[in-house]
């Protein structure tokens, strides 16, 4: 058991016989009485996200995900095929569970992968990844007060917002847990 002072981003823990991971934390002390601690949490099963307050003190039962390294191998209809990159086993997760993060994977992409007992829970993309731009705006850099921008797609279908000097064929580097562009490569 853990005290809920204890949550932050990224922690797992189970809750009414759930398997939630914390994405947002906040911590709010009033005048009077408690702390209350604001999160937004993810259920690991079914994907959807919930909006939790807790009273400082209130406990629960914290979890241990076990990380492997895998490599994506390919998409078999509705589920994604990995495989991990010390056994060589190749475990499957589905796509919904993926949402919109499914634009980072391609082919031989090295991610983690989260199990909960023998069960594939979540995953956990690099921080940063390099895609190429297959397909961007044309834009004229006019009178402007800050740097002019432009939308690009990427090889993987990714539309990402760039300064005006990136062209189609550049390589950029995308932060995956902003879907922002950090720099041209």
């Amino acid at each position: 058991m853990i005290d809920v002072n204890d949550l932050r981003k990224g922690v797992a823990f189970t809750m009414d016989g759930e398997l939630y991971r914390v994405i947002n934390y906040q911590h709010h002390k009033p005048g009077r009485g408690n702390a209350i601690i604001r999160t937004t949490l993810r259920n690991l099963r079914t994907g959807s996200t919930i909006q939790q307050n807790f009273t400082s003190g209130d406990r629960v039962q914290d979890v241990r995900l076990e990380s492997r390294a895998v490599e994506y191998l390919y998409e078999d209809g509705d589920m994604l095929v990995f495989m991990d990159t010390e056994t060589y086993e190749q475990p499957m997760m589905p796509k919904s569970i993926f949402g919109d993060d499914i634009k980072y994977l391609r082919e031989n992409t090295e991610l983690k992968l989260l199990w909960f007992d023998t069960e594939v829970i979540d995953y956990e993309l690099p921080t940063t990844m390099i895609f190429e731009v297959v397909d961007a705006e044309m834009a004229i850099a006019g009178d402007t007060a800050t740097g002019a921008t432009k939308k690009v797609t990427t090889d993987t279908g990714l539309s990402v917002t760039v300064p005006l000097f990136v062209a189609v064929g550049d390589k950029i580097k995308v932060n995956t847990e902003t879907g922002e562009y950090v720099t041209r490569i």
